[in-house]
């Protein structure tokens, strides 16, 4: 171990674009993962962010954006189960946001995901940021009154607090901003039950979700499988019922399979830079293994110690990374890019880091075919 550092220390003229490498490639890692779990954690903010245990919605819906209508009067079956405290309607649907412009040409009409739900700060369905501003949900409480991202305005054509907009022939006013809800797909527009049957144009007593809180957060799998038994209605714990909308986000559109498509090809990139640097760096010292070949030191331990010095690279790239894949995700975080450095995702990149140079290592050891003691005669 102490030859390996030695070496890597008198030869860091070699190894450290090695390094270099390693660190690269695990940045890409963590920073490629950590954008695809913020982007895709966007889809799903109504359900991380809600108070509900149990999501109840239409048989086979893919994600919390395409739910369904279904009876308002299904609450019964759900508030009929033991292991629930209460139940709350909330609807969520896809419309069509169009800014108003007295004067000036007609807006192009852009797509919104409309999330409605009563309006207390221990509402199942309202979302933290709403739960936080009681003055907030009072304005929500107006006909029309709607809240949005503030980070969406340009993206909805609007200026901010006061402005209206159009949604399907019905009109909208922003009575409030909020932060951090901006979505992959249409912008987050939040508003009352009322409001929003109104924009969804959602007839009769309708909704598209119920919501459920457990006595027992831990009674919500059982809870789950007992209104399963149900015809034409499916329900979902919050987190299965979050990853589906995730996975499918990530799986079939195609945002998704180029989120991820980009990521794979980061870590390709990643793995043949490290390999070949690294292959490079090996087989440049070949003299002086052919010299210890020549002292009668084993093959064996000659490949031992290229393994220890791959060890060591890859960690010197890990320590190189993390405070520069830290500052990447923060500086992209306050430019509105959503980048989650997850535990996860850590662990991933640095598992695949030090696997890469280990295999790198290995790759590297075809030199030693070429490892003659008399390699040095010549």
């Amino acid at each position: 171990m102490n030859y390996s550092l030695a070496t890597i220390w008198y030869e860091r003229h070699r190894f450290l674009p090695a390094i270099l490498a390693v660190a690269f490639s695990a940045i890409l890692i963590a920073v490629q993962g950590g954008l695809v779990i913020g982007l895709l954690s966007m889809m799903s903010l109504p359900i991380d962010r809600s108070l509900a245990d149990v999501w109840v919605g239409y048989p086979g819906v893919r994600s919390v954006d395409l739910g369904r209508p279904i009876p308002a009067r299904w609450v019964s079956r759900v508030a009929a189960q033991p292991q629930i405290g209460r139940v709350e309607p909330c609807m969520i649907g896809f419309s069509l946001w169009t800014r108003i412009d007295r004067g000036r040409t007609p807006a192009t009409p852009e797509v919104i995901t409309i999330v409605g739900c009563r309006l207390n700060p221990e509402s199942l369905g309202a979302v933290k940021v709403l739960r936080d501003d009681p003055e907030l949900l009072v304005k929500l409480a107006e006909p029309g009154a709607v809240a949005v991202d503030a980070s969406e305005l340009g993206k909805l054509g609007i200026d901010g607090i006061g402005s209206q907009a159009d949604i399907l022939g019905r009109r909208a006013k922003v009575v409030g901003l909020v932060q951090g809800y901006k979505s992959l797909g249409g912008p987050y527009v939040f508003c009352s039950i009322a409001t929003a049957r109104t924009l969804l144009k959602e007839p009769g007593d309708g909704v598209t979700y119920l919501l459920a809180e457990c006595r027992d957060p831990l009674d919500a799998p059982v809870v789950a499988a007992q209104l399963n038994h149900y015809d034409r209605m499916q329900a979902f714990t919050a987190e299965e019922f979050s990853l589906r909308s995730r996975m499918h986000w990530l799986f079939t559109t195609k945002a998704g399979i180029a989120v991820g498509f980009t990521a794979l090809l980061g870590l390709l990139v990643g793995a043949v830079v490290t390999s070949q640097t690294l292959y490079a760096a090996t087989a440049a010292s070949q003299r002086e293994f052919a010299t210890m070949r020549a002292m009668g030191i084993p093959t064996l331990r000659l490949q031992v110690t290229v393994l220890t010095q791959s060890f060591w690279v890859g960690l010197f790239g890990l320590i190189i990374a993390a405070p520069i894949s830290v500052l990447i995700a923060e500086v992209a975080n306050i430019l509105g890019t959503a980048v989650r450095l997850h535990p996860m995702i850590l662990l991933a990149a640095t598992v695949i880091t030090m696997g890469m140079s280990l295999l790198s290592g290995l790759v590297a050891l075809r030199s030693f075919q070429g490892v003659d003691p008399a390699h040095n005669l010549r």
